[in-house]
């Protein structure tokens, strides 16, 4: 790594870590926010039901809501490479891993298995005359593993090794980007004491770092495969076989976990990315099971405040660990250790993989095709703003209520519409003590997330709703008014809130998903 970009690495640490012990500004209140007030505090604790009353600076809700509806989906942790969260989960009984080598040795110490042999297979080297060697292994018991999401096996030195090197190492260190067989012992010495049998990373597919050969798989086939004549005649235990050249910067399209060779341009190098893309998007690669009741998230504010002020007016790719203090590794470690330690925490029960999933499918493709018609260049606007309020419309109609007519001066009669769109799929959970007391510390951050980020969707398409019909563009909803619809502003102004500023909090879940 070159020794500017290791300064800028430690004058970001040193920079974040101090401001995370000071109060800072909040953009939009134009006064200092403490992050202890701000930070984590569920929407439906907040009783002001304003629409102009925009999410704290701070708030990281959105983010969480992001990163878990990504989680083992190759696309969106390929565009947003830096993982922020850190999951406990089983690979199945019955499930097959794939390990491509050079010769017919069972692996000895931590190596790297494939969750698709296309993957596996770019790492069978050897002769033409000798062939190579394909090992097919089979979980013959539940196998506990504990998956890093984003892009967590690209050997690239500015920050998508950042969550392993604080397991690992309890520290981010960035010169250490290329050191995987080290990080890979040194996650098993960790993880043993736990009962963790490997690690879940993604690269051009899904992987799992197998601590042990031995414990927990068994063997279905050790395969003499025919080689292509890549790699030579074979050599020892590890994939890609001896004498590769170490690459002096990595793309992210690196071998694998433990290779030195540079990516392979081959039609199987292809068929590597071809794979990885069967879970590009929900429900993602499911030979893995996560279990978010335990999820630690460094977008959590209460258990790592020292980030908030690192992330501040950054775009989403550029959030990474670095600046994160000694005290909130230890309070991750604890957290990761309790998961794995503490007697069964059932949880509340809820479904929160298909919770996100409902909010994402109920407003994104909406978005899109309100993005849509407000571009559209038909000439006529005031026909373009009329199809955008049929489309809120469309959206708001289960929580439009009777009783919510245009009155007055201002958008208050608006309110219960917004309360309702808000808190329509998560009020059940609050109000039932039953089911909220059985919430775990992880759940508690998904509810907050979600209402977060419901919150912020439902405040930006009633706000907009509002100010259509306040012009009278709701045929629903006809007022009295003497004034004849300014098309052209009304558009203008939509788009410059969805697109240009109200946007800006959903931005990384549409970037991602749309």
């Amino acid at each position: 790594m070159h020794q500017t970009t290791i300064l800028s690495a430690v004058l970001a640490s040193a920079l974040c870590s101090r401001a995370a012990q000071i109060p800072f500004f909040a953009a939009d209140s134009g006064l200092l926010a403490d992050c202890s007030s701000q930070c984590s505090s569920p929407a439906t604790k907040n009783d002001s039901w304003n629409l102009n009353v925009k999410p704290s600076v701070n708030t990281t809700g959105h983010l969480v809501f992001d990163t878990v509806s990504s989680l083992l989906q190759h696309w969106p942790n390929t565009r947003y490479r830096n993982g922020h969260n850190i999951v406990p989960g089983i690979v199945p009984v019955g499930t097959l891993l794939y390990h491509g080598r050079g010769d017919s040795n069972l692996p000895t110490i931590p190596e790297w298995t494939a969750t698709d042999p296309e993957h596996s297979y770019i790492f069978c080297r050897g002769s033409s005359e000798a062939g190579c060697w394909h090992l097919t292994l089979v979980a013959a018991r539940p196998l506990r593993v504990l998956y890093f999401d984003g892009s967590s096996a690209a050997k690239m030195k500015d920050d998508p090794m950042d969550t392993q090197d604080i397991v690992g190492w309890g520290e981010v260190l960035p010169e250490r980007y290329f050191e995987e067989r080290i990080r890979a012992v040194d996650l098993c010495n960790w993880g043993k004491p736990l009962g963790i049998d490997g690690y879940a990373r993604m690269e051009m597919d899904f992987e799992i770092v197998l601590c042990d050969f031995t414990a927990g798989v068994e063997v279905v086939s050790m395969a003499n495969l025919a080689s292509q004549g890549r790699g030579g005649p074979g050599g020892p235990s590890g994939p890609g076989g001896p004498g590769r050249p170490r690459p002096s910067d990595v793309s992210g399209l690196s071998d694998s976990v433990f290779t030195n060779g540079p990516f392979e341009t081959t039609a199987g190098g292809f068929d590597v990315i071809h794979s990885g893309s069967w879970h590009n998007r929900y429900p993602g690669d499911r030979r893995i099971k996560l279990d978010l009741t335990q999820l630690v998230s460094f977008y959590d504010t209460a258990l790592v405040p020292s980030l908030v002020p690192c992330r501040l007016n950054l775009e989403c790719w550029d959030h990474r660990l670095l600046g994160i203090t000694p005290a909130d590794v230890a309070a991750v470690m604890a957290r990761l250790t309790q998961a794995y330690t503490s007697p069964l925490q059932p949880g509340s029960g809820i479904d929160w993989d298909t919770l996100f999933k409902v909010i994402v499918d109920r407003y994104e493709d909406r978005f899109e095709m309100v993005q849509y018609v407000l571009n559209s260049t038909s000439g006529n606007v005031l026909a373009t703003a009329k199809n955008t309020m049929s489309l809120f419309r469309v959206m708001l109609q289960p929580y439009i209520l009777h009783a919510a007519v245009p009155a007055g001066s201002d958008n208050a009669w608006a309110a219960p519409v917004f309360k309702f769109c808000a808190t329509s799929h998560t009020e059940y959970i609050r109000r039932s003590p039953s089911l909220f007391n059985k919430l775990t510390p992880s759940e508690e951050l998904l509810l907050n997330a979600v209402e977060e980020t419901n919150r912020e969707i439902c405040r930006v398409v009633v706000r907009t709703w509002v100010q259509g019909v306040a012009v009278g563009l709701d045929d629903a909803l006809p007022v009295d008014s003497s004034t004849h619809p300014n098309g052209e502003a009304l558009v203008g102004r939509w788009k410059a809130d969805i697109e240009h500023h109200h946007n800006q909090f959903i931005r990384c879940m549409w970037a991602v998903h749309g």
